[in-house]
């Protein structure tokens, strides 16, 4: 079951991801990133996973985070600024898409391990997952980098309007009993589609009370 949240906490978020909201960079190294003066969320996921999609729809714009035909198009840590100065928005490279070069690979993942391990303001990852698959070792490779650095995460499953709401369901039922074997993981599956808008508004009301 999800989590509730109360008309005004939904208000208040859609106001905040309606305000200003700025691309910052694009980091390729950890010593391009900004100062953690202020609370940082991300996104991670499969390459193809519809992830640009969700943070433009969370953001209510249509082409912030680059979309593309071309999955692992996402090379960088993209750094966005909500509500000027409330918190980072960044948005990790993707991983596991068959036709990188396994060394361009490892240097992401290595990028992403580093990146996790030392941003002591990251408040939580959020861990796409297509809803039409489910979780695949890839996931759980990243999962398991994540219990070990003892970041807190939580799963997102997207691109729900792609499938029954019994296949939703059973997606998430099975995800949850996974979640169980992982420490750091939020015990709480967020349900969306950025196509329909289905899940965003508790989502960002979920994102914006991490930032207070």
């Amino acid at each position: 079951m999800s989590e509730p949240f109360s008309e005004e906490e939904i208000e208040a978020a859609r106001k905040v991801f309606s305000g200003p909201v700025d691309f910052v960079l694009g980091a390729a190294g950890l010593i391009q990133l900004p100062d953690g003066d202020r609370p940082e969320i991300a996104f991670a996921g499969r390459s193809n996973v519809g992830k640009s999609s969700l943070i433009n729809g969370l953001l209510n714009r249509k082409n912030l985070a680059r979309s593309s035909q071309e999955p692992g198009r996402t090379r960088e840590l993209n750094y966005f600024d909500l509500a000027e100065g409330l918190m980072y928005v960044v948005d990790l490279p993707g991983f596991g898409y068959a036709k990188v070069s396994r060394t361009q690979a490892e240097k992401w993942m290595s990028l992403t391990r580093r990146y996790l391990k030392g941003r002591v303001n990251l408040r939580r990852v959020f861990l796409l997952v297509d809803s039409r698959r489910g979780l695949m070792e890839p996931d759980f490779d990243v999962m398991r980098m994540l219990d070990k650095a003892a970041v807190n995460y939580q799963i997102v499953l997207t691109k729900t309007d792609k499938i029954k709401p019994t296949e939703v369901e059973a997606t998430r039922a099975k995800t949850e009993a996974a979640l169980k074997k992982h420490p750091a993981a939020h015990p709480i599956i967020r349900v969306t589609s950025a196509e329909k808008g289905y899940g965003l508004p508790e989502l960002r009301a979920e994102i914006l009370a991490l930032a207070t």
